[in-house]
């Protein structure tokens, strides 16, 4: 996507102020994930700015071709994700994984990682490269609430997670930026320390009771938002059953269809995605094995208002939100610019025949 001259205009004014701090062609910017934090970038930041991601994509405001991956071990995944946005001159990739295996095999090791490469969409050189775990872990969150935000009924005194790892313990803290009412937070995982751990991070964050679940089926049935962060399988075997599911819930899945049996997606009054082009590339690898449902509309539409909402508080509402590049340039904008004005990370050389900018 080429610029405008309105957005060259922008950018070239930007470019300059980003000179004032790195010489552009012979060094960048390394931030570690300690750097990204020390931002002091607010939950509600990553939420607004996750929020421009998903509607500038499905607005076709931006440049964002489906990730494509590999999946070097069983249900594993190593995914390249570029994006380019004029409006906000912010242009890169993100290089992420999860190994969920990591947890038996390699138990030194953290499941997801995750690196982006941040550069000057003007000439192509590296501004930063910043590791995005962080990024990804409250970004990923960011999408569930901004599904959240347009999609559920916020008034829901309850809440449950599906899942007590990094994605579930940031969802639990960052929830109540939302869901403002909460008076109970369901938490399930398979590993009993798992809930323990949880409950002992968030609980001083929230103001919710949150209380370990006896079974997924008690969960389901007891909260009327639900999200799940599972990691995603090549064949599903969902454990929740439809019987447990209620009219008048919103169901936020981060793991494609790993947790519901097909006939809850097949039932919902409306069905959402973060990326059409996306869940159609997954669904040829195999990951909907019996289809995906017919699909209301994206995400970003429903944030832009330019899809149906939910017109009933008894509607069951599902959103399938497998992440984007763009939410995560527009997150990387805000720690690139912070951290380069703070004196944050460290500058590194690039070793080319150009002799500065």
């Amino acid at each position: 996507m080429v610029y405008t001259k309105e957005q060259m205009d922008k950018a070239l004014a930007l470019r300059e102020e980003f000179k004032k701090y790195l010489n552009i062609g012979q060094e960048f910017l390394y931030l570690s994930e300690q750097d990204c934090m020390d931002t002091g970038t607010t939950d509600m930041e990553i939420i607004d700015a996750t929020e421009q991601g998903m509607i500038g994509y499905s607005l076709k405001q931006l440049e964002m071709p489906a990730k494509i991956g590999i999946h070097p071990m069983p249900d594993s995944l190593m995914h390249a994700m570029p994006a380019n946005l004029p409006e906000q001159y912010a242009c890169g990739i993100k290089w992420g994984s999860n190994f969920p295996t990591n947890k038996a095999q390699f138990p030194d090791c953290i499941p997801t990682n995750c690196q982006i490469l941040y550069n000057d969409a003007l000439t192509g050189h590296l501004l930063s490269m910043m590791d995005a775990s962080w990024i990804t872990k409250v970004r990923t969150p960011a999408t569930a609430l901004v599904s959240i935000k347009h999609g559920a009924n916020l008034d829901a005194k309850t809440f449950g997670m599906i899942g007590c790892g990094i994605q579930g313990r940031a969802n639990v803290k960052m929830v109540e930026n939302i869901l403002k009412d909460l008076e109970t937070i369901y938490v399930f995982d398979m590993f009993d320390a798992a809930m323990d751990a949880l409950i002992a991070e968030a609980q001083p964050l929230v103001k919710a009771k949150i209380v370990k679940a006896e079974s997924l089926e008690q969960l389901v049935r007891s909260s009327n938002v639900i999200v799940s962060a599972l990691p995603i399988v090549h064949s599903p075997n969902p454990p929740v059953k439809a019987e447990w599911v209620s009219k008048g819930q919103t169901l936020v899945c981060l793991d494609c269809h790993t947790v519901y049996e097909d006939a809850v997606y097949k039932a919902a009054d409306k069905y959402y995605v973060d990326s059409r082009e996306q869940h159609e590339l997954l669904e040829g690898y195999g990951y909907y094995p019996q289809g995906l449902p017919v699909i209301t509309g994206e995400t970003g539409e429903l944030a832009a208002g330019v899809v149906p909402k939910r017109e009933s508080p008894d509607e069951l509402v599902v959103f399938n939100n497998v992440g984007m590049a763009s939410e995560d340039m527009m997150c990387a904008k805000i720690i690139f610019e912070r951290a380069l004005k703070m004196g944050l990370g460290k500058k590194l050389p690039l070793w080319t025949s150009t002799k500065g900018l």
